[in-house]
């Protein structure tokens, strides 16, 4: 005998009973498609556990069975691609899918990621990867996976954030830095033109004294440096013919005008060894005001070729095609031997002295010493941010603005640094 009610009933299969009810979709003939449960041995039960159904079913939180045997591979294909991100998030992103998240949960569904398989994912993972922070960018990503599954997939996420149980892992652990000294930058650039001449030289002085990221000094094109910015700006953005005005009474080769690079993109490498030219980290588009002697060693490097790049690799293509850290950081930071013959020149090359700063550790911490430069010469804040591509948040990012004073006066005050090694003797 079998209990029926609109949209519900319970019909008994054998000992036991089977709860079908209306899953809120229609077939292609019009028809309603039904789901259902077996295994009750209550009429009673089934029969509310089929109300409960449809009561989710009627607020959006019901789940249908089709959608909760989603396979993880399949939902991670359809997440990631309604994503829209920027190339290199788009390509961070890829690469922890495809190498952590997707092989571990191969063959599971996203009803299957409960709380505890999120655990022992994660407790894997901190295993698995030498870094936590690396580590942390993995389970960021599954985070944002999980949480999109809800409710279409899962009716709740698995993820935890605030609440956290097991043993105290302290978290934030920084890299520990040393205070940048300027002796160390003028080593680093020395020992960059024994490996690949005038160009590295100058690049390594153009990072301590700009703050400007890896990618963005590989991807700095001539048109967009000093002397020849901004007179030579491609101008590519018609709703910015205000600001290529204004770049020409504030910037520029001239009296009353300030030396500076405008960065306009970054090169990230795409199929291995192709270079792609991109927007800057979160679209970090800003203009550099650089020191007198670094303004007067642009202006001859760009003399000394015609390359499109400013520092272009030894062989004139781009440095992100290059192995970079292999062939050019370590060799500088770290030191090496002398050499009876070199590529691209076939010469012989000199022995080149460890930094002891900077042997071992990221090309990344010139960047992070700009940056404490900037903080011990007591620059406002927002113009120290603004200089570093950082948005300020709130009232001081929506209000305030960079001068022309502020860009100035950390003109002079990077000049003075440069000035004051230069007293010293040590300076070449």
């Amino acid at each position: 005998m079998a209990r029926r009610a609109q949209d519900i009933y319970v019909e008994w299969r054998g000992g036991t009973c089977r709860v079908k009810w209306w899953s809120g979709e229609y077939r292609d003939d019009g028809r309603k498609r039904f789901e259902s449960r077996g295994g009750f041995t209550d009429e009673d039960e089934a029969f509310e556990f089929g109300q409960d159904q449809l009561y989710e079913i009627r607020h959006g939180t019901g789940i249908s069975n089709r959608d909760g045997a989603t396979l993880m591979s399949d939902w991670i294909d359809d997440w990631f691609g309604a994503t829209d991100h920027a190339y290199t998030t788009y390509k961070g992103y890829k690469s922890i899918i495809n190498r952590h998240i997707r092989p571990y949960f191969k063959g599971k569904t996203v009803g299957e990621i409960d709380v505890i398989a999120y655990r022992a994912f994660r407790k894997h993972i901190y295993k698995k990867l030498p870094s936590p922070a690396s580590a942390a960018n993995v389970m960021t990503v599954l985070g944002m996976i999980l949480d999109d599954a809800v409710p279409r997939l899962i009716k709740v996420s698995p993820v935890e954030r605030k609440r956290k149980r097991g043993r105290y892992v302290k978290t934030n652990q920084r890299e520990r830095k040393r205070d940048m000294d300027i002796a160390s930058i003028d080593q680093l650039a020395r020992n960059a033109e024994i490996v690949w001449g005038y160009s590295g030289y100058v690049m390594i002085w153009t990072m301590a004294m700009t703050g400007m990221r890896p990618g963005e000094l590989f991807g700095l094109r001539r048109e967009y440096c000093y002397p020849n910015w901004p007179a030579s700006d491609p101008r590519p953005d018609p709703d910015e013919e205000e600001r290529y005005e204004e770049d020409m009474l504030r910037y520029g080769k001239g009296d009353g005008l300030m030396s500076a690079i405008r960065v306009q993109q970054q090169v990230q490498q795409v199929l291995g060894t192709a270079v792609a030219e991109v927007p800057p980290k979160y679209y970090s588009y800003r203009t550099l005001v650089v020191p007198p002697f670094l303004a007067d060693m642009l202006e001859k490097l760009l003399v000394s070729h015609d390359n499109q790049w400013v520092f272009p690799a030894v062989g004139g293509g781009n440095l992100r095609s290059a192995p970079f850290s292999k062939s050019y950081w370590f060799p500088i930071s770290k030191g090496c031997d002398a050499r009876t013959r070199t590529w691209g020149t076939n010469g012989p090359r000199p022995a080149v002295p460890a930094v002891p700063d900077f042997a071992g550790k990221r090309m990344y911490l010139i960047r992070h010493g700009h940056k404490a430069w900037l903080d011990e010469d007591g620059h406002p804040r927002f113009a120290v941010e603004s200089r570093m591509g950082h948005e300020v948040p709130g009232v001081e990012g929506t209000y305030s603005s960079v001068t022309v004073p502020m860009e100035r006066a950390i003109m002079e005050a990077l000049q003075q640094r440069w000035e004051r090694f230069a007293r010293s003797g040590s300076a070449t």
